[in-house]
């Protein structure tokens, strides 16, 4: 293994605050793995927000390299299935989290925990996408195995101006679905209409504890990138028959809800979980989002930002106000 220098953001941890810094590291600090990736581009996710900032105890040991998304192209392998040029992508299996992650221009994981970069998108577009679109995919998915189709309804998406909710958004009304998107963010009505919902739901609607067990059927479907007292209150309205696939946790991981919405409307939560997805299963979410997600789409709900950002942009995410999507440049130190 090369001990060539790269740049990376490290975490330390002293008195049980953490602090977040660029350093320069040499190949030999990486972790164990059978493959190295030069990283060419991370991204931002709510996660990574909460690691960078040292809550829910996601990191137990420090110094530690965050980024819980990379993209790049193999280095060194020992792996059969890759080799020196594969352009690949790593979402989830905790990497990030127990494991060094992508905020580093190199990463060694273990091979199993890549797929190879899909056809038609860009390394850059797979971390424009990120754990949040491929999750965002997954609920699609999830809704469209369900039965949830186009001609039952309109789909709720809430949370729709941050990562998850945006690429769910452009997904399902590229899909044919009409999508109402959940927002508190006035300024954002135009951003959702143009990646293709029909309505416009203000997030305080959903935001106070439903008043009855069942209300006015309304959506065939949910994405549902909240949790909380948001997706208590929109079970109360899902159409007989429908589905929610809950993806998120940003207005807290309680639910207080009753039986009356499975019980008497038939109606299924399914639990999305993009961490530990199977590898088959992830390679048929990016295959679907090379073919699923208008680029054009993408590129509109996609910012950009440098390694140096991320301290300042970890604490913006937490309080959703980071639009759509951020690539990560991890060259812009």
């Amino acid at each position: 293994m090369s001990n060539e220098e790269f740049s990376a953001l490290v975490l330390t941890e002293e008195n049980g605050a953490v602090s977040a810094r660029i350093e320069r590291l040499t190949g030999d600090r990486l972790p164990a793995g059978d493959v190295t990736v030069r990283v060419q581009a991370s991204t931002l996710n709510y996660k990574d927000g909460m690691v960078i900032k040292g809550l829910g105890r996601l990191v137990r040991s420090y110094p530690h390299v965050p980024g819980i998304d990379f993209a790049g192209v193999v280095e060194a392998s020992d792996n059969p299935d890759f080799t020196v040029g594969d352009e690949v992508v790593l979402t989830g299996w905790r990497v990030g989290e127990i494991h060094w992650g992508g905020y580093a221009q190199k990463a060694r994981v273990k091979g199993d925990w890549l797929v190879k970069k899909p056809a038609g998108l860009s390394l850059n577009q797979t971390m424009a996408i990120g754990t949040a679109g491929f999750t965002a995919m997954l609920a699609v998915r999830a809704l469209q195995s369900h039965g949830v189709t186009p001609d039952k309804g309109e789909v709720l998406v809430t949370g729709a101006a941050g990562g998850v909710g945006s690429v769910a958004v452009a997904i399902l009304a590229n899909l044919g679905y009409q999508v109402a998107a959940s927002t508190g963010r006035a300024s954002e009505h135009d951003y959702l209409k143009g990646l293709g919902a029909t309505t416009i739901i203000e997030r305080a609607e959903l935001s106070e504890p439903p008043a009855r067990p069942l209300g006015v059927e309304r959506w065939a479907g949910a994405i549902d990138a909240v949790g909380g007292t948001t997706l208590a209150s929109l079970l109360t309205g899902i159409k007989y028959g429908g589905a929610v696939a809950a993806c998120g946790l940003a207005g807290g991981n309680q639910l207080s809800t009753t039986v009356l919405p499975f019980l008497l409307r038939g109606v299924a939560l399914l639990g999305i979980d993009s961490v530990m997805c199977p590898k088959a299963a992830r390679i048929a979410a990016w295959e679907r989002l090379a073919h699923d997600l208008p680029l054009d789409k993408l590129d509109a709900l996609t910012g950009r930002a440098g390694l140096k950002d991320l301290p300042e942009l970890a604490g913006r995410i937490l309080k959703g106000d980071v639009r759509g999507r951020l690539v990560v440049d991890v060259n812009d130190i």
